[in-house]
């Protein structure tokens, strides 16, 4: 059965839902109704500009968890997750769990009726800021059988930004046992950081290895950049482009949106 998200007319446009510091995450200021209202704004923005897939995201929560997050995170982008399907049925909905929850991120998903999530290190192993980050493949893909949620896409990055791999090995590599060993429905390869451009020469690589998989750009795409990449990817995830003045820490400028999605259409 094709997915909404990943099998769309066109290519497929995820716009990020970055959710300010929650409750108990050392940077928190707001209380939970303010964040809630935040995170609505930001969807309310993206769908007027013309982006129908939403992933929410527990970016203000620094420094992250390598692994599994406390339960009150899990609470927290619950009610949000459940809040944006409530308000937004028409949007496809997505969860990223910062660093590398991804059960918790699929059992929200399961919970709220979310069709995607995205897993930083699906498999292998990278050195970040967290330490070393280990892939959860082997936990995630269980999960998702017991859940009866196989409805529920597997976003997986590949030389995730803001890390280093133990040992180089070829993209193609990487790629390969993502997709045939780790079970991804999608790959994403983005820039060394957020809002960093990917390598060109790294988007073919990849492009190629990943075949009939479906791969997305995950950070660095721009209203300036999209005709140059339209053509070698599968999709986008766009965050720190659709906010005001380019500022990843800023509102979604629903302008922005509007312009980035114009040119996206005719290129």
């Amino acid at each position: 059965m094709p997915h909404p998200v990943l099998n769309a007319a066109g290519p497929t446009l995820i716009g990020m839902l970055h959710v300010p510091p929650l409750p108990g995450s050392p940077h928190a200021t707001k209380s939970f109704s303010a964040i809630r209202d935040h995170v609505v704004q930001d969807a309310e923005s993206l769908l007027e500009g013309g982006v129908s897939n939403l992933m929410i995201e527990n970016f203000g929560d620094t420094p992250f968890f390598p692994g599994e997050v406390p339960a009150h995170t899990v609470a927290h982008l619950t009610a949000i997750a459940t809040e944006i399907s409530s308000r937004f049925p028409e949007a496809e909905l997505g969860l990223n769990v910062l660093r590398n929850d991804g059960c918790s991120a699929l059992a929200i998903a399961a919970a709220t009726g979310a069709s995607f999530i995205r897993v930083n290190v699906l498999c292998g192993a990278r050195v970040t800021d967290q330490g070393i980050v280990q892939g959860i493949a082997h936990d995630l893909l269980r999960l998702r059988k017991t859940l009866s949620a196989e409805n529920v896409a597997i976003l997986a990055d590949v030389d995730v930004k803001h890390s280093a791999p133990l040992a180089r090995r070829p993209i193609a590599d990487e790629i390969e046992d993502v997709i045939k060993r780790g079970h991804a429905d999608a790959i994403i390869v983005s820039g060394n950081a957020t809002g960093a451009a990917i390598d060109p020469a790294v988007l073919r690589e990849a492009a190629s290895a990943a075949g009939s998989t479906p791969i997305l750009i995950g950070s660095g795409a721009t209203a300036s950049a999209i005709e140059s990449l339209a053509g070698q990817a599968s999709g986008f995830i766009v965050g720190t482009a659709f906010k005001r003045n380019g500022n990843v820490h800023e509102p979604v400028d629903r302008e922005r949106v509007l312009e980035f999605v114009t040119v996206l259409r005719s290129a």
